[in-house]
């Protein structure tokens, strides 16, 4: 412990002579060399990452869906900010991570960090200040931190953020040509090198814009980080392609293959076909026997040579498992598995694996909007539901988090999963709540920030995916809990006896926020006791005043005045984990003795 020069209160320190001691040989005190990756401003955004929030996540009841049963979370602010306050909550309860951070063209936003600026003083160099406070501006090219800034916005959301990974968690972030670099470097430091699990080439536009003089760019990148060394964490991608699988490899030695009678599905002709050397110039398949064909099957027992990757206990083992084999019009071999086991996903990503273009992407979420392009170059669901499948297909009840939100695609893919396989997965959005330009269609529409139209995107995607499967979607969770970054919901009282005068002491009776509701002291206290926030909740009246349960007695609360023995009673049958009271629930300090002393009773 040591004190603080300037507040003169104790805190906590580093004594690093003691460190240095448990450290032994392996510190150092100025290192003139060292492989190392650095930056203007990355030992402030290390610091940001250290340093304590005041503040806290307000519901917005009105802008929700299904508020008391949903478990998935849609907060508008800051996402640094949002990241820090959820940190107690949803410490390594994450399983993915998805982000398509902006990407640092010259053009984009980008969250402004330097904190050591006033906001007067940040307010007259950028004017780029929200009406809840948020700050951010365009990063041009112009900026002599350009990639400094972009640097020191992603490391300090990156280092939070690894924290709400679970162990056995996955981070996948889309990225470009513009800071891939420094993107990986910045990862390999906060992940660790040895958790790179590799970055896949999303062929995002079949018709790329023709501005570059040099190349047109129709790829961007995908990069994965796991938490943890569990080199188990991915199993893989389930084959859903229709083709089918070659019987054979030009490598393999020759082998003959008995199918028995019935085995051989076929569109030939009925007939007799004999016995010779069939199949294509590259592919040749000797048939031994004369083949029969009636309705689409060998009616007898048939014999091929060929370089086989079967021998033919390999070939009984998949027929009895319910592998088809097929025979093509030029006698050409092929397998297909009832079901396939899980593959590990190729490097590119394409429309061969299922994924959409960013084109095809643009006319689904027009479509959606009526018609109406409200957001340019969105991400495909199919992007997002197949990097899902490459490790937690069988996890469906995984908490699944986007700190770069944007028009809620991963929210949209989530419910469309869920709704295929019968999962319980969470969606936890989290976006700025960035203005859209005036002359955009979707300001002409109604929609003033992107988390207008996110939530919207959310509320009419839900609403699709149930109307199209009616009877297998009932229970499906297409709602969400809306919430806002604002500041703390109590006042500052903290001051030294100087600074004080008479009109200041009510603060000590009531340092409430005269506009802060009942839920917005719930949820407050339930960020500080580390409560997820998508629990489900419900309240009743008893005596006029009003109770909130979460989950079913993990907390319960009453914020009215002068709470009765029968308000105590209905709180304490409900066996809760936890109780809170307003100060300003008891009249005087006698109250709260008796209160204690009747849930110790009635516990």
């Amino acid at each position: 412990e040591g004190r603080d020069p300037k507040t003169g209160k104790i805190k906590r320190v580093v004594n690093f002579d003691v460190l240095r001691q448990l450290l032994g040989d392996d510190t150092v005190e100025d290192a003139t060399e060292a492989y190392e990756f650095n930056w203007v401003g990355k030992q402030e955004a290390r610091a940001e990452v250290l340093r304590p929030i005041n503040k806290t996540l307000r519901p917005v009841k009105e802008d929700s869906v299904d508020w008391d049963n949903t478990q998935n979370l849609y907060i508008e602010g800051d996402n640094l900010e949002v990241l820090k306050l959820l940190q107690k909550s949803y410490l390594g309860k994450v399983k993915m991570i998805y982000i398509d951070p902006p990407y640092n063209t010259g053009n984009d936003f980008v969250y402004h960090d330097d904190f050591s600026q006033s906001q007067s003083e940040y307010d007259a160099a950028s004017g780029a200040v929200d009406e809840l406070g948020n700050r951010y501006r365009k990063n041009t090219d112009s900026n002599g931190k350009y990639h400094s800034d972009w640097c020191s916005m992603m490391y300090s959301r990156l280092m939070v953020a690894r924290s709400l990974l679970s162990e056995d968690g996955v981070i996948f972030i889309s990225i470009d040509d513009n800071e891939i670099e420094n993107l990986k470097k910045i990862c390999n430091e906060v992940f660790g090198e040895n958790n790179f699990v590799g970055h896949w080439n999303w062929f995002k536009s079949a018709t790329p814009p023709a501005l570059s003089k040099k190349i047109k760019k129709n790829i961007e990148y995908i990069l994965a980080y796991q938490k943890g060394g569990n080199n188990d964490v991915f199993t893989g991608v389930k084959k859903t392609s229709s083709s089918n699988d070659p019987i054979t490899k030009p490598q393999n030695t020759y082998k003959d293959l008995l199918f028995p009678a019935g085995s051989i599905s076929t569109k030939l002709a009925d007939g007799v076909y004999p016995k010779g050397i069939y199949g294509t110039e590259k592919f040749p398949n000797e048939l031994l026997n004369d083949l029969i064909v009636k309705n689409g099957k060998n009616e007898n027992d048939v014999t091929f040579r060929n370089r086989f990757i079967w021998v033919q206990t390999t070939l009984d083992e998949q027929l009895s498992n319910g592998t088809r084999i097929e025979l093509s019009k030029q006698l050409v071999i092929s397998y297909k598995k009832a079901e396939y086991n899980c593959e590990v996903p190729p490097s590119l990503i394409d429309i061969q694996v299922g994924v959409d273009t960013t084109e095809n992407a643009g006319r689904y979420i027009t479509d959606i909007f009526n018609g109406k392009k409200i957001f340019d170059y969105p991400k495909p669901v199919s992007l997002l539901h197949y990097l899902t499948n490459f490790f937690i297909e069988g996890d469906k009840g995984s908490t699944i988090l986007d700190f770069f939100s944007g028009s809620a695609t991963t929210a949209h893919s989530v419910m469309q999963l869920n709704a295929e396989d019968g999962g319980n997965r969470k969606f936890i959005m989290v976006q700025l709540p960035e203005e859209t330009a005036e002359d955009s269609e979707a300001f002409k529409a109604g929609y003033k920030n992107i988390c207008e139209i996110g939530k919207e995107r959310i509320r009419r995607a839900g609403k699709k995916i149930k109307e199209e499967s009616p009877l297998t979607t009932q229970d499906l969770d297409t709602g969400f809990r809306v919430f806002r970054v604002d500041e703390s919901n109590f006042e500052d009282v903290e001051r030294t006896p100087k600074e004080y005068n008479q009109d200041q002491l009510d603060l000590f009776l009531n340092n409430v926020k005269s506009d802060r509701t009942d839920l917005d002291l719930l949820f407050g206290c339930m960020l500080d006791w580390g409560v997820k926030l998508s629990l489900p909740m419900s309240s009743e009246e008893v005596d006029g005043k009003m109770i909130y349960t979460v989950n079913d007695g993990d907390l319960v609360a009453c914020f009215a005045d002068k709470v009765t023995d029968k308000v105590v009673k209905a709180m304490a049958d409900k066996q809760p984990l936890r109780v809170i009271f307003r100060d300003s629930c008891f009249a005087q300090d006698a109250d709260k003795i008796n209160i204690y002393e009747t849930f110790k009773q009635l516990l």
